[in-house]
């Protein structure tokens, strides 16, 4: 690309080299012929970037799997060569059962990490890891084998090799949107970036990871202060959905074409009862790059609002996560740089049948954080991203850092930062394999805040009366409000 100044006095080109370096990012080659000049400045907007060549592309089913992992186990052992995923649990029934069967409820803990051993495995403990052992004595991480479990369906990672050479950021705002060979100049359903080269191009991996098409759950939430005191957050009937991966096309074409999405009803306590969230993520900018509705028994209609993103809190999770931060990240990410760290192995949540499945939430609530008895902790390999606030830009965080998991590119663990760069809360996200229909379950997240001691767990206990965790490849037979009007109807007046 060349940019050309109409006068004898200066000469500018502009080149975009891609250059390869430790973890091949895209650099800005800029060549000046030109005596003295005034301050110029150079603003490219519209642009696109990413998509690797054949040759590249062509390491996919290879030395790396189809969906972009290493398939190679790592030196010592620990982490085992990709095989293809769990495969469905011939015992689990969905017609009949509330939860997930545990594939793993046998394993027994490898070892365990406390304050007192830490040191010798300081360098596969993420930052958040460090803190939470650090703070509370009684903190431990129990390691279990680790089991690369996500299973993605052939089709999924047929349209992942086509994405490979095809899909692009693009948009007036760097990670504003993408691009791809898709009918619709989107990418194809799958993974984008299975070969990334910046760390945009890793949260969009991690924005529209496969997943069932919809998570239909019933589970609980709470906030536990620094006395120990519990606070029972409110109970939703929620539909999660990832409408790019129904087949049909018809959950999205219904979702307004978003990537993301949930309808989320609250039964309880009393005073929430009825309070509904109609939620869509957009592949773009459009709209603030998503479309929220909101409705309260009280109003009796669903209104849009358009200020439920970025570090407003959530006040029907005590206002303790906020709306960005929903399933780890989610939303626009033009208010900060992603950088892109690199791949590392790390000691992180994974397979959390037990604590998502298994366990009386309420049973795993301790004073100063989460019993450790009922968490699993895997070693993995994952990209590390950091996003830091631009200059200018608003949010109450200044620096977050992410661990996205290579087999599901998911955020597994998060961390945040204040205004002076103090560690601020440590966010893990227990995901599970959602065999039955392929993909992982993530909509279970446990922060904890490490200035007021306060934390919190939402969207567990499946296995109490009343509640369940249940998958579909589609929306057939659920009856699900996508419209405010449909909101407004189910709406408890």
């Amino acid at each position: 690309m060349a940019v050309s100044q109409p006068t004898a006095e200066l000469k500018m080109t502009v080149t975009i080299v891609p250059t390869k370096i430790k973890r091949k990012t895209t650099v800005l080659k800029k060549t000046i012929v030109a005596g003295l000049m005034p301050a110029l400045v150079l603003c490219f907007t519209g642009h696109a970037v990413g998509a690797v060549g054949p040759e590249e592309a062509a390491r996919l089913g290879a030395d790396l799997t189809a969906h972009g992992a290493e398939r190679a186990g790592n030196a010592d052992g620990s982490i085992p060569e990709y095989t293809g995923g769990l495969q469905p649990v011939l015992e689990y029934d969905r017609e009949s059962m509330q939860t997930y069967v545990n594939p793993y409820a046998a394993e027994k803990p490898l070892y365990a990490i406390t304050v007192n051993n830490m040191e010798q495995y300081e360098e596969y403990l993420t930052e958040g890891t460090k803190a939470l052992l650090r703070k509370y004595p009684s903190y431990k991480l129990n390691v279990y084998q680790t089991h690369r479990s996500p299973r993605y369906e052939e089709w999924v990672l047929n349209n992942t090799k086509e994405n490979a050479t095809t899909a692009e950021l693009s948009g007036q705002v760097m990670g504003d949107a993408v691009k791809g060979s898709a009918d619709d100049g989107l990418p194809h359903p799958g993974v984008l970036f299975p070969i990334p080269e910046n760390g945009y191009e890793v949260m969009w991996n991690h924005k529209l990871a496969f997943a069932p098409a919809v998570m239909h759950q019933h589970n609980q939430a709470f906030v536990v202060d620094s006395n120990g005191g519990v606070s029972t957050l409110s109970t939703p009937n929620q539909y999660h959905m990832r409408p790019w991966y129904d087949q049909s096309g018809k959950l999205r074409r219904e979702s307004n074409n978003a990537i993301t999405s949930f309808s989320a009803l609250q039964t309880s306590p009393p005073q929430a009862a009825g309070v509904t969230f109609l939620n869509f993520y957009l592949p773009t900018a459009d709209n603030g790059g998503q479309l929220v509705w909101f409705y309260t028994p009280g109003q009796r209609r669903a209104r849009r609002a358009p200020d439920f993103a970025y570090d407003l809190p959530i006040t029907a999770y005590g206002g303790v996560l906020m709306w960005d931060e929903i399933f780890g990240f989610v939303g626009r990410m033009d208010r900060f740089d992603f950088k892109l760290i690199g791949k590392e192995e790390k000691i992180v949540p994974f397979n959390a049948y037990k604590l998502t499945q298994d366990t009386n939430p309420r049973d795993a609530l301790g004073k100063d954080h989460l019993d450790p008895e009922v968490l699993r902790f895997e070693r993995h390999r994952v990209w590390v991203v950091e996003a830091e606030r631009k200059p200018g830009a608003r949010h109450v965080y200044s620096k977050r850092r992410y661990y996205i998991n290579e087999d599901s590119w998911q955020v597994v663990a998060l961390e945040t930062y204040d205004d002076a760069g103090q560690l601020w809360r440590n966010g893990f996200i227990h995901t599970f394999p959602t065999y039955d229909v392929g993909g992982v379950n993530n909509n279970t997240w446990a922060f904890d805040d490490l200035v007021s001691g306060n934390y919190m767990l939402i969207n567990a206990g499946a296995n109490q009366p009343g509640h369940w965790n249940r998958s579909y490849s589609n929306a057939d037979g659920l009856r699900i409000a996508l419209t405010p009007r449909a909101v407004e109807a189910q709406g408890v007046r």
